[in-house]
């Protein structure tokens, strides 16, 4: 199947037992057995659930991976995918990452003997020298959260392979349908379904897909353990954002190239951070390894005034946490998304307090234009 018919296709499609050409919402917790361990399949809705289990089946086709899991947020899908490393191991992950990613690692799991080192995953070079005695996993963000820095992820699975590690890559700015880490090497996928996958704002959920029988029952074990699982009427929602994951991505994109290109000529943006920039770092390695360069563009206006001006100004843009939604969303890093990363940690990476990061949706682009065109010349 093509990539827009798997959307649609993919998974497990309609109800055989009405010919509903959706799959129902099963809102049930129990399931009725013949007799001790004579269940359909279905025995308690923690474990498995009907609805979530055509998610997980769909997600599973699209990453082309071996197994998909659903959970209730992006941070537990990735709280649930650290958890199957041990006290005492340690991860390699991207610098520039999603602050809830960064607090996670810092602030929660390091409580239970798991450590981590951030650095430059776009610097092959800087991954080989972070790597210690008790590595475990090399976890990358590609492209990342906010400055959209690209990781060759080919490259990095094999240097992990080298040193027999796992390799995780979040691949929720470009989506399965622009790109799919398991081709390229990796062996686990991650999302923070709230964004594209889901695409209307109205559904907070993680996805996961991994590449082997041993990862997926080593990851449905911490699941059912620890419970963090997306609920039917989420995950029916997902699988309906996912049946326009195609035609939005392509839309989106088609708004952003205008866009970036607005802002490169504008005299009061100092800098445009976007994969599909020829200037732009490792652009030859997103164009190799990705079909698209997504939706997400950061651009600094010199100043957290400047900033602050321009989102008073702006009328489309909803100043808002959150990406990847129809609506276009306009946001200030350095006091949102990445606020839980400490100010001097956000100097190092280049978040600045100028930085604006925007999510561009479905609208007609020449409104959106107009807009920032408004705000930035106030």
């Amino acid at each position: 199947m093509k990539r827009k018919t798997r959307l649609i296709h993919g998974g497990i499609s309609g109800d055989p037992a009405t010919g509903a050409v959706s799959v129902p919402i099963y809102q049930v917790s129990t399931y009725k057995q013949e007799g001790v361990g004579g269940h359909k399949g279905f025995e308690y809705s923690r474990t498995g659930n009907p609805t979530r289990h055509a998610l997980e089946e769909l997600i599973k086709d699209i990453e082309g991976g071996h197994a998909g899991f659903a959970f209730g947020s992006g941070m537990a899908a990735i709280t649930a995918v650290i958890m199957l490393l041990n006290s005492g191991d340690h991860v390699v992950l991207t610098d520039d990452v999603y602050g809830g990613t960064y607090r996670v690692m810092n602030k929660v799991l390091n409580r239970f003997g798991i450590e981590s080192t951030f650095v430059d995953t776009s610097n092959l070079k800087e991954i080989e020298k972070a790597i210690k005695e008790n590595t475990k996993a090399i976890y990358i963000e590609t492209p990342t959260n906010p400055l959209l820095k690209i990781t060759d992820i080919r490259e990095a699975a094999n240097i992990a392979k080298k040193h027999d590690l796992l390799t995780i890559v979040d691949n929720t700015f470009s989506t399965p349908y622009w790109q799919n880490p398991i081709e390229l090497g990796a062996d686990i996928v991650l999302h923070s379904a709230t964004k594209y996958i889901g695409g209307h704002s109205d559904v907070v959920a993680g996805l996961v897909v991994v590449n082997s029988e041993k990862l997926a029952e080593d990851l449905h074990f911490v699941q059912n353990s620890t419970g963090g699982v997306l609920g039917p009427q989420d995950s029916w929602l997902l699988m309906r954002g996912i049946k326009t994951l195609g035609v939005r991505m392509e839309e989106t994109e088609a708004n952003t190239k205008e866009i970036v290109a607005f802002l490169e000529d504008h005299p009061q943006v100092k800098k445009v951070y976007y994969p599909g920039l020829e200037t732009h770092p490792n652009h030859d390695i997103a164009k190799k390894q990705a079909t698209g360069f997504g939706g997400m563009i950061s651009f600094d206006v010199g100043s957290e005034a400047a900033a602050d001006e321009l989102l008073s100004k702006v009328k489309y843009f909803t100043l808002a946490e959150s990406l990847g939604a129809v609506e276009s969303l306009i946001s200030v890093p350095a006091r949102m998304t990445h606020a839980s990363i400490p100010k001097e940690r956000r100097a190092e990476l280049g978040i600045t307090d100028g930085l604006v990061r925007i999510s561009v949706g479905l609208e007609d682009v020449e409104d959106l234009i107009e807009d920032l065109k408004q705000g930035l010349e106030s």
